[in-house]
């Protein structure tokens, strides 16, 4: 039957979640049941083809996401795939309208993964940022309205901040691994092997700046997603305070991280203030 290879396909994104990435995981946790699965089936999506251009370093990267790519193509043209992950994302495409020029986006920067070292300017910086981060936001505040165009209008910059500041973060924290094992450098006008005290101070005020966009948006979330997103960027917000400490060269070294019984102690403390309206 159909609905047993469909509940099997969205158990697999799910356990691509939990497997893959215990903050988002936890987060995930904290959204509503009638929503919770889609944003599985989505990040399963965005993991995997993540996936291939970051670590499949044995095998035929290129030719491995051009399949992916094709399966992609075929799963939101014919809504089903044999590919689990695909066939649970197609139907959350499908369910709430996500758009094409999103999905789009999301796997050209992927595929830039593949060739591209150094993003020399900050028009490169930002497209690359709208591709890989900001538009997956924006898939997943498109399951958080319920589809709702209207809602989803007023909040899109704000989705589009909170993405962005997700993945500067990233960038930050993985900065040995993104420099030393990829050899790829996000950060345009900044000198990697000599990053220094200012740049890094002038990167995190940018992050902060987006930090406090996205917070606007979470705040006029549904009450189905916002304790969820307020958890993730609570998350996001102690990585970047442990990045703030580390000194310059630091970073460089080593990967900053937040120990699992910190996520515990975050989680607890995000609820009192998300009970206190305090956000």
């Amino acid at each position: 039957m159909k609905s047993i290879f469909d509940s099997v396909s969205k158990d697999c994104s799910k356990t691509v979640t939990n497997a893959y990435s215990t903050s988002f995981s936890l987060a995930t946790k904290m959204l509503s049941k009638s929503i919770r699965q889609d944003i599985y089936n989505i990040y399963g999506f965005v993991r995997f083809a993540d996936e291939i251009v970051d670590t499949f370093h044995d095998y035929n990267k290129k030719k491995l996401f051009s399949n992916f790519e094709k399966d992609l193509n075929n799963a939101l043209t014919d809504k089903i795939s044999l590919n689990p992950i695909l066939n649970s994302f197609q139907h959350t495409f499908h369910s709430y309208n996500l758009e094409q020029e999103h999905v789009d986006a999301f796997m050209n920067s992927m595929q830039l993964d593949l060739h591209k070292k150094k993003y020399l300017t900050p028009e490169e910086y930002k497209n690359y940022i709208y591709g890989s981060a900001d538009v997956v936001g924006l898939m997943c505040l498109k399951v958080f309205v319920k589809g709702d165009q209207e809602k989803f209008d007023e909040l899109k910059e704000t989705a589009m901040a909170l993405g962005s500041a997700f993945q500067k973060v990233n960038f930050l924290r993985d900065l040995k691994a993104d420099y030393d094992d990829l050899e790829r450098t996000y950060f345009p006008n900044t000198d990697l092997d000599n990053l220094d005290e200012a740049s890094k101070q002038h990167i995190i005020e940018d992050i902060e700046a987006d930090f406090a966009k996205g917070l606007e948006g979470i705040r006029k979330l549904p009450l189905e997603a916002k304790f969820g997103v307020f958890m993730a960027y609570r998350y996001y917000r102690q990585l970047l305070k442990k990045l703030k400490k580390t000194p310059a060269l630091k970073i460089k070294t080593t990967r900053i991280r937040v120990p699992d019984y910190k996520k515990i102690e975050l989680l607890t403390r995000s609820y009192v203030k998300y009970q206190l309206n305090l956000m």
